[in-house]
C-alpha cells in the first residue's frame, strides 16, 4: 500500500497542517478523525486495515485529515464566537486548499466519511458542498450544531448545522436536486453510547424523507455500541457496497 505523509502550510488558519494518504489511485475518500482525533487515527484504530483490501485494489483511496475541534466543538468554555469562527476557517482550509491539493483532477468528486464527531464533520461538508462529494457515509453522527454551543446561536454555528439549515432550506433550491443524485449512507447503533445519535440520526431520516431524498438509514442492532470494534464491520460493509455495486439499494 502507497501510504503518503504531507505537512502543508495553511493560508486559512496560519498554521501548518498535517494528512496522510493512503492508496495512490481510486476513488478518494475524505476521512474526518472522531472528537479530537488526529488525522493518523484512522490507521491506528485500523480503519485503514480493514479497508486494505478496497486500497489494494486501487478501488478507494484514502485522505485522512486532521482536525481541530479541541479549539472549536470541544472547547466549551471558550468564546462561542471565536470558537466558530475558528472551525469557520478551517472548513475553508479543507474545502480551498487541501481538496484542491488532493484531488486528481478539478471536478473529481470525493466519498466523504467520519465516525462520531467525523460522521458530524462528513455530514456538514456534505450538506454544505454537495458539489464536491459524490457520497456521504456518516458513522454514529450527530447533525445539529445546538449540542456543542447551547444557548447560543449565530450564522455561522447555523451554518455548520445541518438539520438546521436543511429545515429551512426553500424547497426550490437547486441543492435540493443534487442530494437527491447523490449517495447518502447515515448508520448509528441502537447500544451504549449512541443515544444522542440515535435520536439526531432519526430526525435527520424524517427531514430527507421529507424532501424526498433517497438516504440508506442504518440503524443497527442493541448490541452496537459507539465503538471502533462496530465502525470497522460498519466502514467495511458500507464502503464494498459503495464500491461494488452500481447502484446502492436505498432502504427508505
Amino acid at each position: 500500500m502507497e501510504i503518503q505523509y504531507k505537512k502543508h502550510y495553511s493560508r486559512n488558519l496560519n498554521r501548518d497542517m498535517e494528512y496522510k494518504t493512503y492508496g495512490g489511485k481510486g476513488h478518494p475518500v475524505l476521512v474526518f478523525p472522531s472528537q479530537d482525533g488526529r488525522f493518523y487515527d484512522y490507521q491506528d484504530f485500523d480503519m485503514v486495515g480493514t479497508l486494505s483490501q478496497f486500497i489494494d485494489r486501487g478501488q478507494i483511496r484514502l485522505i485522512c485529515v486532521d482536525s481541530i475541534d479541541r479549539e472549536t466543538w470541544s472547547d466549551v468554555n471558550g468564546d462561542h464566537h471565536q470558537r466558530i469562527s475558528l472551525h469557520e476557517r478551517w472548513f475553508h482550509y479543507i474545502v480551498d486548499e487541501l481538496i484542491p491539493e488532493v484531488r486528481h483532477f478539478s471536478n473529481e468528486t470525493f466519498i466523504v466519511t467520519g465516525c462520531s464527531m467525523g460522521g458530524f464533520h462528513a455530514g456538514n461538508f456534505f450538506f454544505r458542498r454537495p458539489d464536491l462529494f459524490d457520497s456521504l457515509l456518516a458513522l454514529s453522527g450527530l447533525y445539529y450544531a445546538g449540542y456543542f454551543f447551547p444557548n447560543y446561536q449565530d450564522s455561522l454555528v447555523y451554518d455548520n448545522s445541518p438539520y438546521d439549515f436543511l429545515q429551512h432550506m426553500p424547497a426550490d433550491h437547486p441543492y435540493w436536486d443534487i442530494y437527491r443524485q447523490r449517495r447518502i449512507i447515515l448508520c448509528v447503533g441502537q447500544g451504549a453510547w449512541e443515544d444522542d445519535l440515535l435520536e439526531s440520526t432519526r430526525q435527520m431520516d424524517t427531514l430527507l424523507k421529507t424532501h424526498g431524498v433517497p438516504a440508506w438509514v442504518d440503524y443497527c442492532g442493541y448490541d452496537s455500541a459507539h465503538d471502533w470494534a462496530w465502525w470497522r464491520k460498519q466502514v467495511y460493509f458500507f464502503i464494498d457496497k459503495l464500491e461494488n455495486t452500481d447502484n446502492v439499494e436505498y432502504i427508505i
